[in-house]
């Protein structure tokens, strides 16, 4: 395992340094990084550290949600309102539409098949949005109008809504009944995300407060509360419906509200963790992309990614009528909202592993959906804030 984590992290870093002294994101270094030492190219990586690859993705997701809720000022939030909202659910629907659309003419798939295939690649990625987010609220791009905070709580919301309609359609599929709770997770897990969190936030910083300690072990101690909170979504599965990601950026935002100067300090700690916590992230998300499913999908493939992906800024869109965003915020927001990644890597399998028959074709789109969408995500957001955006 020792030689599989020192691969990962040399031949990130030097890929990913690649990429940006070619001017693009370094996260398309790292998943390229990890297609090639993945076991469907040359299989440099050793089975137990693909066994706990899930956790360390959500580990560095973790880090990075901490980090931006340790710099969201719960007042920003309150400026952006009704956008906000929509933006949970209302592009992801607009996705999911349209994979149903365009799948049953391309695929001749049914409308469940095609509905799982949208609800797989429906979700926005944190990990390559929520960085780029904190570093235009650090420079102070989008102030006005609270863009980052408006994008930020979207994104963080979006996965729960998506995951909780993917685990339906799935229960659909294998023929077990889904009840009108199934939907009413969404908002429960939502509320009881935020409130642990809250909960936690409040407990740490009176911890916090009340003993003196360095730096360092605050971000160890918080760090393991978060992981506990991943852990209680866990247990409280089937009595409770919990966000745990989202608990664990409501923490963050608690210690903000609240200690300021600590969030501040925890921040800077925080932006240290993500250097080690982005090459493991995306080079482990490389690792699971089987790039023959991406040869074999040929065009279909990307005809749908490229209608969904449409359909998604056209839905962002229409969460932004009537706001006070100019045209050139509205186009920065739609293309901020279409990078995929690690929701795709995490479920993209699970149609084929329950032996559906449109497995092979979620996998398919899944894996094609991550290579287009998040370099294509990222590089758009890197190369236009300043232009689309008030500094």
């Amino acid at each position: 395992m020792l030689t599989s984590i020192a691969i990962i992290f040399l031949f990130g870093l030097v890929l990913g340094s690649f990429f940006n002294k070619l001017k693009l994101p370094s996260l398309l270094g790292m998943i390229i990084t990890g297609i090639v030492i993945s076991p469907y190219a040359f299989n440099m990586l050793d089975s137990s550290i693909l066994l706990i690859s899930a956790d360390l993705r959500k580990a560095a997701l973790v880090i990075i949600l901490t980090r931006a809720g340790l710099t969201l000022d719960i007042e920003d939030l309150k400026k952006v309102g009704r956008p906000a909202i929509l933006m949970c659910f209302v592009p992801a629907c607009f996705e999911i539409g349209a994979v149903v659309l365009i799948g049953t003419q391309v695929f001749e798939m049914s409308v469940l098949d095609t509905a799982i295939m949208g609800s797989v690649i429906a979700a926005v990625s944190p990990a390559v949005v929520v960085p780029r987010m904190i570093r235009l609220i650090d420079e102070g791009y989008g102030k006005e109008h609270s863009i980052p905070q408006l994008i930020l709580a979207g994104a963080s919301v979006d996965d729960v809504f998506v995951i909780v309609i993917f685990t339906a359609l799935i229960s659909l599929a294998s023929g077990e009944h889904v009840s009108i709770m199934s939907f009413i997770q969404i908002p429960i897990s939502i509320v009881v995300g935020i409130l642990i969190g809250i909960i936690a936030g409040l407990g740490l910083t009176k911890v916090f407060r009340s003993y003196h300690m360095r730096d360092s072990v605050k971000v160890i101690i918080l760090l393991s509360v978060s992981f506990l909170l991943l852990e209680c979504e866990k247990r409280l599965d089937g009595i409770v419906p919990m966000s745990g990601l989202l608990a664990v950026m409501s923490t963050g935002i608690t210690i903000y509200q609240s200690a300021r100067e600590v969030a501040s300090r925890l921040s800077i700690k925080y932006n240290k963790l993500w250097i080690a916590a982005e090459v493991l992230l995306f080079v482990l998300v490389g690792a699971t992309v089987d790039i023959r499913y991406a040869i074999e999908a040929g065009v279909m493939a990307i005809i749908i990614v490229l209608g969904a992906l449409l359909f998604r800024m056209l839905g962002v869109f229409t969460c932004l009528i009537k706001t006070k965003l100019s045209v050139k915020e509205k186009i920065f927001c739609m293309v901020a909202y279409t990078p995929k990644a690690t929701v795709q890597a995490a479920i993209g399998s699970i149609p084929l592993a329950m032996a559906l028959p449109c497995g092979q074709q979620v996998l398919t789109v899944a894996v094609m959906s991550i290579l287009i969408t998040a370099p294509f995500g990222a590089i758009c957001m890197d190369n236009s804030y300043k232009k689309l955006l008030q500094k």
